[in-house]
């Protein structure tokens, strides 16, 4: 996922022809009235990327809206419509993948942020339910520093804050405070009572706040 930022602005630029404003120059006060900070160079609707390493697909990305701000202090990349983001291991399998309702990609910090309904799966279906989530491209790691959900089979572990590498293999919780074991082979027309609670105390509350229920 190392370098899924710089693909989408190698994809995303030659549409454009190389045109950074978006506005009209034809007046003097248009020219001072404008603000960088909030000023759209570049647009896409329903970016859809494939890329591919050695004749072995690396990553997709889609998003169904990208908006560029080139000009503002800290330059970025925003996807208000959400992003889809699949990574794939060197034989073509499926590795990770990450969903958001809303993603923003600061491009000197090299640091995206993912927010509402986020859920990220990796390696053997480990799967966390959270709704913000940072990833450092610098450092490639991944972070929350709010409530968060991982499954792993049949547990689910709540905690505040998260940390993993970005392929979600080593990952733990800065303060756990609660594990849910759920017996699946007794699930069928069953639902509580198939629900068994560890030692340690939850908020059924906050599961389903995580996951945006």
């Amino acid at each position: 996922m190392k370098s899924v930022r710089k693909h989408i602005i190698a994809w995303v630029a030659p549409l454009f022809g190389g045109a950074i404003l978006l506005f009209s120059c034809s007046s003097e006060s248009a020219v001072g009235n404008y603000n960088p900070e909030t000023m759209l160079t570049q647009q896409s609707d329903t970016l859809t990327m494939l890329v591919s390493q050695n004749g072995v697909k690396s990553y997709r990305f889609y998003a169904p809206l990208m908006e560029r701000y080139e000009l503002a202090a800290e330059p970025y990349m925003e996807f208000r419509r959400g992003v889809d983001i699949i990574t794939y291991d060197s034989l073509g399998n499926v590795e990770s993948t990450l969903k958001a309702d809303y993603g923003i990609s600061y491009e000197k910090r090299e640091l995206w942020e993912a927010r509402g309904n986020v859920v990220a799966e990796g390696e053997g279906g480990r799967t966390l339910y959270t709704q913000q989530l940072f990833w450092d491209q610098k450092t490639d790691r991944v972070y929350s520093n709010v409530d968060c959900m991982v499954r792993e089979g049949e547990d689910y572990f709540v905690g505040e804050g998260f940390e993993s590498d970005s392929d979600f293999k080593d990952w733990r919780f800065r303060n756990q405070t609660g594990r849910i074991h759920v017996d699946m082979s007794q699930m069928e027309g069953k639902e509580e009572d198939a629900i068994v609670v560890d030692d340690e105390d939850i908020d059924r509350q906050s599961v389903g706040a995580i996951e945006g229920e």
